[in-house]
């Protein structure tokens, strides 16, 4: 049996509910059950039904803040700009892999071929994401072949392509072997 779970207030047990079911879809996608959310967020099964009015919801609710790039945000703006340019790019690109590669995981794991409705207008976080990097960046434009946000843009691209299973043919790319490429290029020094 299922231990009671303590008391909390509708919002912070949808919010438990919606963290519980995140890895979940990773793992089962759109067939993750009631009972397995319920035993991951460690309540009775019934608990879900009195903040949610079906499992549909929830998976809803699970990924529309699998979404939210508030968190990756605030990562990117965490980034201490005090660092060499190289582990300052690997930084970003750690942070974009995980970004891109949890958001790829789990599209393809529920079987969805576009961000959920509400969140197609990927443009604004995109945007400050771009923001960031480039104020990031920009200290170190003399160290750079490139304008600082044509560097911004191949990097994002780059790490977009390579971080992607279905782009790269599974063969992903690490953060390193990005940030190789952008600051070091691929071409031998010694020809």
């Amino acid at each position: 049996m299922t231990p009671r779970a303590r008391p909390m207030t509708p919002e912070d047990r949808r919010e438990a509910l919606v963290d519980a079911t995140i890895p979940l879809l990773h793992e089962h996608g759109r067939s993750v059950t009631t009972k397995l959310i319920a035993d991951a967020a460690g309540v009775a099964e019934g608990t879900i039904f009195r903040v949610f009015e079906s499992k549909d919801e929830l998976v809803d609710a699970a990924l529309d803040h699998a979404f939210d790039d508030t968190p990756f945000l605030a990562g990117l703006r965490d980034i201490d700009p005090d660092q060499t340019l190289r582990d300052l790019v690997r930084a970003i690109v750690e942070l974009f892999q995980d970004r891109y590669r949890g958001i790829f995981g789990l599209m393809t794991a529920v079987g969805m071929a576009a961000p959920p409705r509400d969140r197609q207008n990927l443009r604004p976080g995109l945007e400050e994401a771009v923001r960031i990097m480039t104020d990031l960046i920009a200290p170190h434009a003399a160290e750079l072949a490139v304008p600082v946000e044509e560097f911004v843009h191949i990097t994002r691209l780059l790490t977009f392509s390579g971080s992607h299973p279905h782009v790269c043919a599974g063969r992903t790319l690490t953060a390193e072997e990005i940030v190789t490429t952008v600051l070091d290029g691929l071409h031998r020094k010694d020809s």
